[in-house]
């Protein structure tokens, strides 16, 4: 087990291989395996979120905290509004696909970006201005992916249930 603390909160974003999450559930990119655009494109009821939705949300807040932790300005996000994306239009399997590797991307960038960090800087600010420590802000990030992978474990039970 890592006893170092920036080890330690990487294992809470990215658990080991063949090792559960902290939460005993998938992690965002898990969470997908299987999931087809038709699945990812269905709302339980009027003005409730999808998986697809969630799977942009999780996507940005990777990309807006992966920010803080770069040394040199990082590109926009390729997707528009930042926080809650629109889906593509036509939602096919391709764009799917698509969103799904931009998750995976997004992840990458995020873990190798915090793997740089000198565990020192864990209690400092990141010097944009904002009022979050890096540890916080690996902490957030964590606790926001459990969060919104909840909610798709959940829409993909409903999805399974919804003719019975």
């Amino acid at each position: 087990m890592p006893t170092r603390s920036l080890e330690l909160l990487l294992e809470s974003i990215q658990p080991a291989r063949h090792t559960r999450s902290w939460h005993g559930g998938p992690t965002p990119v898990g969470s997908l395996r299987g999931v087809d655009a038709e699945q990812a494109r269905w709302t339980p009821a009027p003005r409730r979120k999808n998986i697809w939705q969630l799977t942009l949300h999780i996507t940005y807040w990777k990309y807006a905290v992966r920010r803080h932790f770069e040394p040199a300005p990082v590109s926009r996000f390729p997707r528009r509004p930042s926080n809650w994306p629109e889906m593509p239009s036509p939602p096919t399997e391709a764009a799917w696909a698509r969103d799904v590797a931009l998750l995976k991307e997004e992840h990458r960038l995020l873990l190798a970006a915090i793997r740089r960090l000198p565990e020192r800087k864990l209690s400092h600010v990141p010097p944009d201005g904002r009022r979050w420590s890096y540890g916080e802000l690996i902490l957030g990030i964590a606790s926001h992916d459990a969060y919104h992978t909840g909610q798709i474990q959940l829409l993909k039970r409903l999805w399974q249930e919804r003719g019975r």
